[in-house]
């Protein structure tokens, strides 16, 4: 069988190199694994082509994704990116930036990094799937129950069970590509 891309990826050239350069690779760097965390909770109700599109213009606005600075923002922050073209203009989702980078933060400093605390859901292995059709892909699974309910008592917000999964894909805990696909 001829290896190809997994199909979601070929929908335009910024998903194609996401998905070559990404998608389903571990990371380990904590300001990575907030990073997303920031752009899956943005990328709820849309596309991730449109998150994508944004994302240089989202970390020149939200100060590089750095959660030590975005713990600060508060409502004349929110209301300074509700007029800011470079980013999503949704009221709640711009206030989440304070709480998710305090829960973060939180997080860090109890398990000495974001990497320990989310890698300890799988006893720091990945997990890798074998499907051969994107349908089959789930959009969320027990795993992303069990973090988004942890992650949500935590104070977390817009990470639900659908946007965790996104996110372990994302990050490389879970890895989705599909079996033929060159990237697996």
């Amino acid at each position: 069988m001829e290896k190809k891309c997994c199909d979601w990826a070929l929908k335009s050239e910024i998903e194609k190199i996401y998905h070559d350069n990404e998608w389903g690779k571990i990371v380990k760097d904590d300001s990575i694994l907030f990073e997303f965390i920031i752009l899956e909770s943005f990328q709820a109700g849309l596309s991730w082509r449109t998150i994508l599109n944004r994302r240089e213009k989202m970390r020149e606005a939200f100060d590089g994704f750095n959660p030590e600075i975005l713990v600060s923002y508060d409502d004349n922050c929110v209301e300074k990116f509700m007029s800011d073209d470079r980013v999503i203009k949704n009221r709640l989702k711009l206030k989440s930036l304070a709480s998710n980078a305090k829960a973060f933060l939180n997080i860090q400093n109890e398990f000495s990094s974001f990497y320990n605390y989310l890698w300890g859901f799988v006893d720091k292995k990945q997990i890798i799937n074998s499907f051969s059709n994107m349908k089959d892909v789930p959009a969320k699974t027990e795993l992303s129950d069990k973090i988004a309910k942890d992650m949500k008592k935590r104070g977390f917000k817009f990470m639900g069970s659908t946007t965790v999964y996104a996110y372990l894909q994302s990050v490389g805990v879970v890895n989705d590509h599909l079996i033929y696909c060159e990237k697996r």
